[in-house]
């Protein structure tokens, strides 16, 4: 749930900015890459911080070889991605990988959810809202790469 608050939190207090008179963030999709990168930031140190980064590791399907250098790889493409969203010049681009991304890691939340692990002690979000979440982030990174 944290990651949907990051990502509203961050849209609205950018659409605010811009309404209070910061031209950077006038209009609603300087603010949605306002919001998906404050989401990525947080999901990407989650990837190196403990216990985040411990729950995050068992998230990674048995199968793949070395979850540990998955979810580093993942947490510096997601921190790459983050602040790439924020320069308009590489935003469009910047969400379209991110968007691959989550598509690509979506997986690993359907294997935790099936294996009903725990993350930093709490039950990893069931699949049905966790896929519902999933549709809204690659929908705003969606928006952002195509839209205006």
């Amino acid at each position: 749930m944290a990651p949907l608050i990051a990502l509203l939190a961050g849209t609205v207090l950018a659409r605010l900015a811009g309404l209070a008179g910061f031209d950077a963030l006038d209009g609603w999709s300087p603010a949605l890459r306002v919001g998906l990168a404050a989401m990525f930031a947080l999901t990407g140190i989650a990837h190196f911080a403990e216990p985040r980064r411990s729950g995050l590791v068992a998230m990674v399907p048995p199968r793949l070889p070395r979850p540990g250098l998955l979810v580093t790889v993942t947490g510096v493409l997601e921190l790459a991605g983050a602040a790439a969203l924020l320069i308009p010049a590489t935003a469009r681009w910047a969400a379209a990988g991110l968007g691959l991304l989550m598509l690509a890691m979506f997986p690993a939340n359907v294997s935790a959810a099936r294996r009903r692990l725990t993350l930093a002690g709490r039950p990893v979000t069931p699949l049905a809202p966790r896929t519902a979440l999933q549709v809204v982030f690659v929908a705003t990174a969606a928006v952002i790469s195509f839209g205006p």
